[in-house]
């Protein structure tokens, strides 16, 4: 037998219910056609106990004293063995033994009205029956009635017989109808399960080429299927979803890379093509160095998002501390200040001191650089960067405006994307590498937040981050990487 075959569970489910149930109807069965022998069999004996009672006369209908006629004693109830009787009259006593009588049986007036007992090997089956009248009639002042009592007993062999008989046609049908349910269930039981094992076959043949998976129509009418297979295919789609990521991702770091190694090989190349003095050696190593910088801070970045998205799917843990969200605004302000002055920007902070948040103050100093170092870079010279900390029931909210050109509705929905940049451009003047809001983004999932962007052209854009105010997150380790940007 297989191990856990839903299969065989269903089939050993259904056989322990039939058998349980086959049991039960033959216990039930056997159990009431004993009860309705035996009350027809009591009915029988009470009748012959009283046609016995009626055999009793008075001697003298008018001193009360009586004797028994044996000369009408009805038939056995059973053709093949006798039965037992014993009638006592209230004042003289013992009357009458059944012929035949059993020497060493006694049966004596008691308080059971029904018992069973056993003599010579034959099971009987008694009955008492107390104050029954003589149907004789007696005359005159000295005549003193008399009341009977009669034990009858009856041989049960006959009804055991019976029983056992209905027993085993009771057990045999059972039997044979259990046999055919399990035959219909087993039958039913692959019936059902065929759509299933269908929908795996399909499933089998999904892979990084074909994403599509195939919903036969016997498995779509199936009700119980339904969850299953939505389930399978959102499951497919975040699949693909990631795996184009991660394919874009492989192919957006390449080229990333490639530029910084490009530039810093060609500079050594040209460095050595002739002897130089110190001077143009010293330049060529500070250009390659700058290179290095920039490859250095790539991939700085991309372990930064690596960990963020770690930690996001639950595979990295730490402990963290309260600490309050304006202090990492402030520090993450001192931060951008440098730039924000290079391209003539003023950071404007709506200070609300006193939301505490647990996390890992550099996370969030992080996130809020990113934010900022975005908003500086694409807003015109002279504007305010408007920087607000606010907290609305559970939640706590930071919001960075600026009042830049904004971002075409096209680019919005890809804004968040790894290596994504709406102009298209991958120079080294563009400022960043498409990795920041990444970053953000996966930081603040990974505390249980969100961030949205709104902005339209000529209008600005506006950053919206939500985290819980009620949630205690866990952070990764601590393992602290310099400030990255976009």
């Amino acid at each position: 037998m297989r191990r856990n075959s839903i299969q065989n569970r269903l089939i050993a489910s259904v056989l322990l219910s039939q058998a349980l149930l086959t049991i039960g109807l033959a216990v039930t069965g056997v159990a009431y056609t004993y009860w309705r022998l035996l009350s027809t069999l009591d009915s029988g004996m009470q009748s012959h106990a009283l046609r016995i009672g009626a055999l009793v006369r008075y001697v003298d209908n008018s001193n009360g004293k009586v004797y028994f006629d044996d000369s009408l004693l009805p038939p056995p109830l059973d053709p093949e063995r006798p039965d037992l009787f014993v009638v006592w009259a209230s004042r003289s006593g013992l009357l009458f033994r059944s012929p035949g009588w059993p020497e060493g049986l006694e049966l004596q007036p008691g308080e059971d009205l029904h018992w069973n007992l056993e003599y010579a090997g034959t099971p009987y089956h008694a009955l008492r029956l107390t104050r029954v009248k003589i149907l004789d009639r007696g005359e005159g002042r000295a005549f003193r009635p008399q009341t009977l009592t009669i034990i009858y007993a009856s041989p049960t062999s006959h009804l055991r017989q019976q029983v056992k008989a209905a027993g085993a046609y009771i057990a045999l049908i059972s039997l044979g109808l259990m046999l055919l349910t399990l035959g219909l269930a087993f039958a039913g039981v692959r019936s059902g399960l065929r759509p299933l094992q269908t929908l795996a076959s399909q499933a089998g043949l999904v892979s990084a080429r074909n994403w599509e998976l195939r919903i036969p129509s016997q498995v779509e009418q199936v009700e119980e299927l339904r969850p299953l297979v939505e389930a399978m295919t959102q499951m497919l789609d975040r699949l693909r979803r990631s795996f184009e990521l991660q394919r874009q991702f492989l192919a957006s770091a390449a080229h990333e890379l490639k530029t910084p190694v490009a530039v810093l090989k060609s500079t050594l190349q040209q460095t050595l093509q002739r002897p130089r003095n110190n001077e143009e050696y010293q330049l060529a190593l500070e250009h390659s160095l700058e290179d290095l910088g920039r490859l250095e801070q790539l991939l700085l970045s991309m372990l930064r998002l690596a960990r963020a998205e770690q930690w996001a799917e639950g595979a990295l843990r730490r402990d963290l501390e309260e600490i309050d969200i304006a202090s990492t605004l402030l520090e993450a302000m001192e931060r951008a200040q440098p730039l924000a002055e290079a391209h003539h920007v003023r950071i404007d902070l709506a200070e609300a001191g006193g939301l505490i948040f647990r996390a890992d103050p550099e996370d969030l100093q992080t996130v809020w650089s990113n934010l900022l170092e975005n908003a500086i870079r694409y807003s015109p010279e002279g504007s305010t960067i408007e920087l607000k900390l606010g907290r609305e029931a559970d939640r706590l909210e930071v919001q960075v405006s600026d009042h830049g050109a904004g971002v075409p509705a096209k680019d919005l929905p890809h804004i968040f994307e790894r290596f994504y940049r709406g102009d298209g451009s991958r120079t080294r003047g563009s400022g960043g590498f498409g990795l920041g809001l990444a970053i953000a983004r996966a930081l603040v999932e990974a505390y249980g937040g969100t961030i949205r962007a709104e902005s339209g052209p000529g209008h600005g854009t506006r950053m919206t981050v939500t985290l819980p105010a009620d949630r205690n997150p866990v952070a990764p380790p601590g393992e602290k990487t310099p400030d990255v940007a976009s």
